[in-house]
């Protein structure tokens, strides 16, 4: 429990995380979708212009709005939980490092929904030719052409590579923000605050693991796993740093940063309110 908070109870200590990170989730997702499909072709091996453009930046997003709510939910049970088992076990200095494991547990879990959506979402988004298919067929044509781990899990590894960084980044720079806040407010923090605290937290995050972000969007759009299973994070950023120099690295960097600054705000702000709302629902 974190200083100044009142005891929950059992049921809201789960349920809470649940909803909130569920409404939080798809609410910015749905939101900021054309700025992700933008990074996504800016990353594209085929370049931004062959791979749409700006045309059809909503391609795929009823994909990712029927799978941002499981994903997000998994994540903050995930992560409220096991603050809560590991935060008696370490002294309050250590902190960070309570946060950095349950952000790493609660993204290890949640790649488990969020790398198949990816796959049928980045697909959708830069192949003209399936954009009306639905991402159901796209992932049935994976796993049969393909299969399980090659088709609809190809690129797992690279997006937890990707994500464990951004979460080893952003949720304790959060954390910790929100602490300085409460520091100078007698223990108190709006969801205002939050989201602010969010905003710089997620902008950062996102800035510093742009390069992985653009080696699991490389890895997904190979055309074949053939052609996939020899891409590697390492040898794909030395390509591209070969070809296109440190700037190539950061391809897609500002739509990404915007993203991830608004999404900070307004997820952590919708978090922060739906969660301190279904639990005094539940506790009274």
């Amino acid at each position: 429990m974190e200083p100044g908070e009142k005891p929950k109870s059992k049921k809201s200590e789960y349920i809470a995380p649940l909803l909130a990170g569920a409404l939080a989730g798809v609410s910015v997702d749905v939101a900021l979708y054309p700025l992700d499909t933008l990074k996504t072709r800016l990353q594209s091996e085929k370049g931004f212009q062959k791979s749409g453009g700006f045309k059809g930046v909503y391609r795929g997003l009823l994909t990712v709005a029927a799978s941002s709510m499981p994903t997000t939910a998994l994540f903050f049970v995930s992560y409220e939980s096991t603050k809560k088992v590991v935060s008696p076990l370490l002294p309050v200095q250590y902190a960070p490092i309570v946060h950095m494991t349950a952000a790493g547990i609660g993204e290890v879990l949640a790649c488990v929904i969020r790398v198949p959506t990816e796959i049928a979402k980045q697909r959708k988004q830069t192949h003209a030719g399936i954009a009306k298919r639905s991402s159901v067929s796209i992932l049935l044509e994976a796993y049969k052409t393909e299969g399980f781990r090659k088709g609809l899990y190809r690129g797992y590894l690279s997006t937890v590579a990707r994500d464990l960084p951004f979460s080893f980044i952003e949720l304790p720079v959060w954390e910790l923000m929100k602490n300085m806040v409460k520091s100078h407010n007698d223990g108190k923090i709006t969801s205002f605050q939050s989201a602010l605290c969010g905003s710089v937290a997620g902008g950062f995050a996102a800035a510093v693991t742009t390069p992985l972000d653009l080696a699991k969007t490389r890895i997904m759009l190979a055309e074949h796993y053939t052609v996939a299973r020899k891409l590697r994070i390492v040898p794909v950023l030395s390509d591209i740093y070969l070809e296109s120099g440190l700037r190539g690295l950061f391809a897609g960097a500002a739509p990404r940063g915007t993203a991830f600054m608004l999404g900070g705000f307004f997820f952590f702000g919708a978090y922060d309110y739906c969660k301190a709302f279904v639990e005094e629902a539940l506790d009274r």
